[in-house]
């Protein structure tokens, strides 16, 4: 609170004003209101918290595509979030290239669609990757043939289903593709004036980039919006049990599959005996018939067997266990 001036004080301030020795000029704020220009073609619904939250979502997705998407593709894949943005549907629609390709995905339980744009090199790569080539983009842009919409939409249903892990802090996400379009002119889905968020992530497999769009209408992300905030986002991730992961972890390994061998002995013969052999010609083995077998798991010898048969298969049956390092 300001220091009050007693009538003394104010009786002196007034005469030095009547006077002349002060300028009330000196005394008047120079600060002038700051005026907010809002446009409301472009209404603000989405707070930069908002997009924050919107890009730590990604990232994690983004982790997930590049973990899972090697499995199918037997390539290396990096993966980026670049930015997110708000803006009009119409900037994203208007700026879409012919052919384009556009994965429509049903949010549930959130109303509305979510759009996915793939860049047209990643679609011709993963195409070329998928039937056994290189992973090579066409050099000049053509449309998509039918089967080719087939393999590309396998690995966007891909995309699609690891949509729920990044999602599950904010909703039960249960996202599904539901087609893909390739013509700009179909992908009217939502009014031009609506307010979206553009997450653009950079995808590179093996030496092509290109860009994944994911388009998110603020009709479809309207009833969490409240979520959307880094606060939220944090309080409400699952602290999950360390032996939780240590069981999942033990479980993937005793389902993994290892080779087993077990040689039945060694033998060395020159280059001109190896030549000739013949049908019916016998090879000496440095092993006897009744000795034990060694047995390699991987290139690890783990166990000594004898030779037998089972349900008429070979078999070998276990009588010691090796334990070294």
């Amino acid at each position: 609170m300001g220091e009050t001036l007693s009538q003394e004080e104010i009786d002196k301030l007034l005469k030095a004003f009547s006077t002349g020795e002060l300028d009330a000029d000196d005394y008047k704020e120079d600060k002038e209101k700051e005026v907010k220009v809002y446009d409301f073609a472009r209404p603000s619904k989405f707070s930069k918290e908002h997009l924050r939250t919107l890009e730590n979502i990604f990232e994690h997705y983004g982790r997930l595509l590049y973990t899972n998407l090697p499995a199918y593709l037997r390539k290396n894949v990096q993966v980026e979030v670049m930015n997110a943005e708000a803006l009009a549907y119409s900037e994203f629609s208007n700026a879409l290239s012919d052919p384009v390709l556009l994965g429509i995905v049903n949010f549930s339980p959130l109303r509305g669609n979510v759009i996915m744009e793939l860049g047209t090199n990643l679609g011709y790569a993963i195409v070329d990757r998928m039937l056994g080539g290189e992973g090579e983009a066409l050099e000049k842009k053509r449309d998509f043939t039918e089967i080719e919409l087939i393999i590309i939409e396998r690995v966007m249903n891909v995309c699609v289903d690891l949509l729920r892990e990044p999602w599950q802090n904010v909703v039960n996400l249960h996202p599904r593709l539901e087609r893909i379009e390739t013509n700009p002119q179909f992908a009217q889905l939502i009014s031009p004036t609506e307010m979206i968020a553009i997450i653009t992530i950079s995808i590179t497999i093996g030496d092509i980039s290109g860009l994944m769009n994911v388009c998110l209408p603020f009709i479809t992300l309207e009833d969490v919006m409240d979520k959307l905030n880094i606060k939220y986002w944090f309080s409400s991730m699952e602290q999950k049990d360390e032996n939780s992961y240590e069981k999942a972890i033990e479980i993937l390994i005793q389902r993994s599959e290892i080779p087993i061998r077990a040689i039945l002995g060694n033998s060395t013969i020159s280059v001109n005996d190896f030549a000739n052999l013949q049908k019916g010609d016998i090879i000496k083995l440095d092993s006897v018939v009744d000795s034990e077998l060694d047995v390699f798991v991987g290139d690890i010898r783990k166990f000594k067997a004898l030779p037998g048969t089972s349900n008429d298969n070979y078999a070998v049956r276990v009588t010691t266990v090796i334990r070294e390092d």
